[in-house]
């Protein structure tokens, strides 16, 4: 039995989609099982760019089927898109590369008015949500009224679903957030055209992924956002609405816990965060700005800025726990190069108490400042080596300090945006 999953140890934007095309090569499925089109991966091979935002990032790969599990929560209008976009470069040329849960819900055009408007109320209180409607939709799953991909294909009960959430959620928009709703027949009618569209691909994924894992392929599980965004174990309320630990493949992807056995955790090689919320090793001006400049560090989905800050090993450590990492993957390694002095934070001093954890309290975690320790840079460019040998020595060290702060091997380190600027030290499928 060959099953990996794959999941982000930090804030998010760890360069996940990069690591999982590389072993999607070697994958006969690759699983989407939380998350929504809220998420971006960005794959770059050659001089081809590609960003996907739902599709699973091992959609390159013609051999490789992908899936968008029952934990997802899609919008069929971008999904749409998406596919139709891939199709025009001559990927997803075979219907059966892709797989829709029928469990799967679905956004709706209300639930995104819903999370823009929010967002604009709370002024500078905000938390820096994308306004794709991911939480609305979420919480009308949780309130049990919310709308699934199997609704589509039932004209009259889907109907009934419309009208009910547009009767509830557009009296909040309207009286709340001076909104317009939109009337039930318009989503009716928009949503006619996708069920068309999608319905080729839409089937139990559960079955499906069980049969594969019964039959022993190599099926991969790609998680979005990261640790400190899971809505219970991050840095809440400035979270994602859903649970992104490896533990979420369970109830997102319909597959029984014995069956995870490999987790691979992604980390950058220094620390970012898009919207708000506590970062205790932030840099404003200086290293920062150079962090984001050399690292592109822009968001996939939103093109907002990130912030940056030096590597955190308290919050590498505690994703490691959560998930049960069995190998830690260190991306942009490379744009450390010619940064004198590198400083890992080992942990925090919260009003003179040492936590060597990440504190539960929002308000702690804020009021937190960072214990450094100092290593030597180095000022090679990394982009040309391919094995562990061919990095300067100083970076050896950072790498293998790290290793020791978290307690996991590092079994992979990039050193570049495209695929094959790698090192690959073990197949995780083999961890």
């Amino acid at each position: 039995m060959s099953v990996l999953v794959i999941v982000g140890a930090q804030w998010g934007d760890e360069g996940k989609g990069k690591v999982v095309d590389r072993f999607a090569a070697h994958a006969d499925v690759v699983v989407r099982f939380m998350g929504g089109n809220n998420a971006g991966h960005t794959l770059v091979v050659g001089n081809e760019k590609t960003v996907v935002h739902l599709i699973p990032a091992g959609v390159l790969h013609p051999q490789t089927i992908c899936v968008l599990g029952n934990g997802v929560v899609i919008d069929p209008k971008v999904l749409c898109e998406e596919v139709e976009g891939l199709q025009k470069r001559g990927y997803l040329t075979d219907p059966a590369q892709l797989r829709i849960d029928e469990r799967a819900h679905l956004i709706l055009p209300i639930h995104r008015m819903l999370d823009q408007a929010r967002e604009r109320s709370l002024g500078e209180r905000s938390l820096g949500t994308t306004g794709r409607g991911i939480g609305p939709a979420y919480e009308d799953k949780a309130a049990r009224r919310g709308l699934r991909v199997i609704d589509l294909f039932d004209e009259k009960y889907f109907r009934e679903g419309v009208e009910r959430i547009v009767a509830e959620r557009g009296l909040v928009l309207e009286k709340l957030y001076g909104g317009t709703a939109p009337t039930a027949d318009a989503i009716c009618e928009e949503y006619a055209v996708y069920r068309d569209r999608l319905g080729p691909y839409v089937t139990d994924t559960s079955s499906l992924v069980a049969d594969k894992i019964a039959a022993g392929r190599r099926v991969l599980f790609e998680g979005a956002q990261a640790a400190m965004l899971d809505i219970d174990h991050g840095t809440y309320p400035f979270v994602t609405s859903s649970n992104t630990v490896a533990g979420a493949v369970g109830t997102g992807a319909g597959v029984a816990p014995r069956h995870i056995g490999r987790v691979l955790g992604i980390s950058k090689s220094y620390t970012t965060r898009v919207g708000a919320g506590p970062f205790p090793t932030e840099l404003e001006g200086g290293v920062g700005a150079k962090l984001r400049e050399v690292g592109g560090e822009f968001g996939a989905t939103t093109g907002r800025p990130r912030r940056c800050g030096w590597f955190d090993a308290v919050v590498v450590r505690q994703a490691a726990r959560l998930s049960g990492l069995s190998g830690l993957a260190i991306t942009k390694l490379d744009v450390l190069s010619g940064i004198h002095p590198l400083k890992i934070a080992v942990a925090y001093d919260c009003e003179g108490v040492r936590y060597d954890r990440v504190p539960s309290g929002v308000r702690s975690l804020a009021r937190a400042r960072p214990i450094y320790e100092e290593l030597d840079g180095w000022d090679e460019d990394l982009g040309a080596a391919r094995r562990v040998e061919d990095l300067p020595a100083a970076a050896r060290r950072y790498v293998s300090r790290i290793e020791e702060l978290i307690g996991t091997p590092v079994t992979l380190i990039s050193v570049g945006a495209e695929r094959e600027e790698t090192i690959l030290l073990r197949d995780p499928f083999l961890l």
